[in-house]
């Protein structure tokens, strides 16, 4: 298992390097530029000496390496010195926003914390109730139960998420008032009121990303418990006297959960990244909010470093995907 982890990773290098690449150039591409929002009574000899201070009269690939190094370089090199109080990272530029001109890491710690509340609380949510809700529904196939959760599942699914948060703020914030509709990420918690107005505020962007969330898990989960449940081993066991509870919830749970796996592995890092769309229905100041108004800036420097964050994430759970699998079926072995 540690030679294939290590195997994974080296091969993770070359692949990762593209994508940056990939984006990098697509960034490049696109029509826009940073200055566009810039007021037009500025003179074009100071326009010219922003953009060069920008880094932008570099040529393409110049600036790629750049990026690159200061990603996987200088980056870590000033993490170790907050961490442990050394200069390494003295006089090394760092990369910074194109709209800020603040560094962009220090962005994304700024917001990760609150993606990671509400994003992560809807994906936690959501997964505590799709597993048990698979269970039942594939183990009473076509009772009432089940007929409910499909349609659930199809309606989170289907349904954009923009959708079910306009019309959860309609019906809770505006006709019933129970819910605040925009989220204050200013608030701290002091006591039980603050802590009791934090919940209030994070049960709708929670419910909308829960529901999405619930419905993926929860289909995939009633699909592996069904194709399972059907199994020579199932009925064996079931011939040899073992308790139903045991024959569902250990042999046929443990196997269902291989494919299961892989569609949590591939949600999970939506959870760092944000959920876009969520986040700025509900005006939430996380990384999805950054995300979006970092594309309408024209912000590449922004855009690239959040997404190929994501990039490294999905890479990184994919390989914690495969090797969960090991541990779940001891028929699977990567010697």
């Amino acid at each position: 298992m540690l030679n294939y982890t290590l195997r994974r990773l080296v091969m993770a290098i070359p692949t990762l390097i593209f994508i940056s690449l990939v984006i990098f150039l697509l960034l490049e591409l696109a029509p826009g530029d940073p200055l566009a929002d810039m007021p037009l009574t500025i003179p074009p000899d100071v326009r010219e000496k922003i953009r060069l201070s920008m880094g932008l009269g570099e040529a393409m690939h110049i600036r790629y390496l750049k990026w690159l190094t200061n990603f996987f370089v200088t980056e870590p090199l000033y993490w170790t010195d907050a961490l442990f109080g050394t200069d390494f990272a003295e006089g090394r530029q760092r990369i910074l926003s194109f709209q800020t001109r603040s560094p962009v890491f220090m962005t994304i710690a700024e917001r990760l914390p609150q993606t990671l509340l509400v994003v992560g609380s809807g994906f936690l949510f959501g997964l505590l109730i799709a597993v048990p809700i698979g269970i039942y529904s594939a183990y009473r196939q076509y009772s009432w139960f089940d007929q409910i959760g499909t349609f659930v599942s199809m309606v989170g699914f289907s349904v954009p998420v923009f959708v079910t948060g306009v019309v959860l703020i309609v019906v809770f914030s505006v006709w019933l008032g129970w819910f605040p509709s925009i989220y204050d990420t200013t608030l701290k918690v002091t006591d039980w009121a603050s802590f009791w107005q934090q919940i209030r505020q994070m049960v709708l962007p929670v419910f909308v990303l829960a529901l999405y969330f619930a419905a993926q898990i929860s289909r995939y989960m009633r699909a592996a418990m069904l194709d399972n449940l059907n199994q020579d081993y199932v009925r064996t066991a079931r011939a040899k006297g073992v308790g139903e509870g045991q024959v569902v919830l250990v042999h046929v749970l443990r196997n269902s959960l291989i494919p299961v796996v892989t569609v949590v592995m591939l949600l999970i890092p939506g959870v760092f990244t944000g959920a876009i769309i969520t986040e700025n229905v509900f005006k939430v100041n996380g990384l999805g909010q950054q995300l979006l108004l970092s594309i309408q800036g024209n912000d590449a420097p922004m855009v690239l470093t959040i997404s190929f964050v994501f990039a490294i994430l999905i890479v990184l759970f994919n390989l914690i995907a495969d090797i969960v699998y090991g541990l779940l079926d001891p028929r699977i072995r990567y010697d």
